[in-house]
């Protein structure tokens, strides 16, 4: 999907996709997984996103991957205390990410006026993805997550 085709609205939920689930928690070796499990400035999320995809051979996901996982980055950076590991996972057609932060509060899309400098991640998220959601982590913090196709 390009940012020019992308929807409208996305269907969003407190859990990923079963087959995404089972790739974060360990427990479904299929698909490709990568993860970077330190803290993550938007730079390297950005050059590690473009990395794998090529690697993967799926480079026309690499553009609004990368926005995705910017936006997801930047909100656990401003909202959540640290970006402390990014996961992204191609399987079955689908490209998916997941950042988590230390924070426990939701991720919440907010209205901004035209003016406002901030405001738009989330709804940039969900215009691209087709779902997308959190969950609280064990220990504290949270996983954020979408998926593209």
């Amino acid at each position: 999907m390009t940012t020019s085709a992308a929807r409208s609205q996305a269907a969003t939920g407190p859990a990923p996709p079963p087959w995404l689930q089972a790739v974060l928690c360990d427990t479904d070796p299929e698909g490709h997984l990568a993860v970077f499990e330190r803290p993550v400035p938007v730079s390297v999320a950005r050059m590690f996103v473009a990395t794998a995809l090529r690697e993967w051979e799926v480079p026309e996901a690499i553009c609004d991957t990368q926005l995705v996982v910017s936006e997801l980055v930047t909100n656990a950076i401003r909202h959540g205390g640290g970006a402390l590991s990014l996961a992204l996972v191609v399987r079955g057609g689908h490209v998916a990410c997941a950042v988590s932060d230390p924070g426990g509060d939701p991720p919440a899309a907010v209205d901004a006026d035209c003016f406002a400098e901030y405001g738009r991640g989330l709804h940039l998220v969900q215009a691209l993805s087709l779902c997308w959601g959190w969950y609280p982590t064990t220990g504290g913090g949270k996983r954020v997550w979408a998926v593209l196709r």
